[in-house]
């Protein structure tokens, strides 16, 4: 009870935050985000499409990951099996897959990679086990093909352009077959390849995994976006209730990064000994943590 002498209390003049209302304005505020983040990322690789195989033609150690990927997708892949490609770029895996007799529904949200996936698709006559779509793995919900499909598949860390990894992997199950499996090619948090950068000075390069909670700068031909890192445990977790781990790889764990250019070119030895290496301890720990990339692949449980 209040007494003569006591003042009323005065009423907050702060605006009550509708929790739900909070949480939806959160959620959009996180989706522009994402979305702008995507779209630099889409005009970075547009920019650079007409000139990408010509980039990476002649690098031996680009052709040992694509060898690496394709061999690891093909011990998992149904005979003439449908796959959904996210990330396509300028379709050399789409294609690849298509020759062995696979169908192939290649997306991506760069202009520029489409037209190129295009153009090699017809010059190769592969119409018939190549289609194409303009879509963003962040909005597969907008998906005008949708499967099912007996493979999702992405390749060299086209996921990590996005902070909402999570929401990306819930829509896979939706698109699979009973069975169905998904590999993807992630950048985890760790690499060591990077981490001994630090003995060169290139501090900022050796630890910009460690502190990227909010994402890294990365860009192409001076066009900036962001990159998040990715641990197997983050899919694995993810997709546990309806998926079954079938395997993880190390990728360019004891092979260097093509980012270290030249170097299978100028000491041929010496990579042929470290390739040998990690082809035999690419599934061993704890290699299969900490390479450039990993390979990681799932399987969908029935029911």
């Amino acid at each position: 009870m209040r007494t003569k002498n006591q003042e009323p209390r005065a009423k907050s003049q702060e605006p009550r935050v509708n929790p739900a209302r909070a949480v939806l304005i959160r959620i959009n505020m996180e989706a522009i985000v994402s979305n702008f983040n995507e779209q630099l990322a889409e005009a970075a690789f547009t920019h650079q499409s007409a000139i990408f195989d010509e980039l990476y033609a002649g690098d031996t150690i680009v052709h040992y990951k694509r060898e690496r990927v394709r061999n690891h997708v093909l011990k998992y892949l149904r005979l003439e099996g449908s796959i959904l490609e996210l990330n396509s770029g300028t379709g050399d895996d789409a294609l690849f897959f298509a020759r062995l007799g696979h169908h192939v529904h290649a997306t991506d949200i760069s202009t520029g990679m489409q037209q190129q996936l295009k153009r090699k698709v017809r010059l190769n006559g592969m119409e018939n086990r190549v289609s194409t779509e303009l879509c963003s793995y962040t909005a597969l919900n907008g998906l005008l093909n949708k499967g099912p499909y007996d493979h999702i598949f992405s390749n060299f860390a086209g996921l990590n352009c996005t902070h909402q990894l999570d929401k990306v992997l819930d829509k896979f199950s939706g698109l699979l077959k009973p069975n169905g499996r998904v590999t993807l090619v992630v950048l985890p948090k760790f690499c060591l390849w990077e981490f001994l950068l630090v003995f060169k000075g290139k501090f900022r390069t050796a630890f910009r995994r460690l502190f990227s909670s909010n994402g890294s700068k990365a860009h192409i031909e001076g066009t900036y976006f962001r990159c998040w890192y990715y641990n197997p445990s983050f899919i694995v977790n993810r997709l546990k209730n309806g998926f079954d781990l079938l395997s993880v790889e190390g990728l360019c764990t004891i092979v260097p990064p093509s980012y270290i250019e030249g170097f299978a070119e100028k000491h041929p030895k010496v990579y042929k000994f470290l390739k040998a290496k990690e082809d035999r301890l690419k599934s061993t720990w704890p290699w299969k943590h900490i390479g450039d990339y990993y390979i990681i692949s799932l399987e969908k449980k029935r029911g």
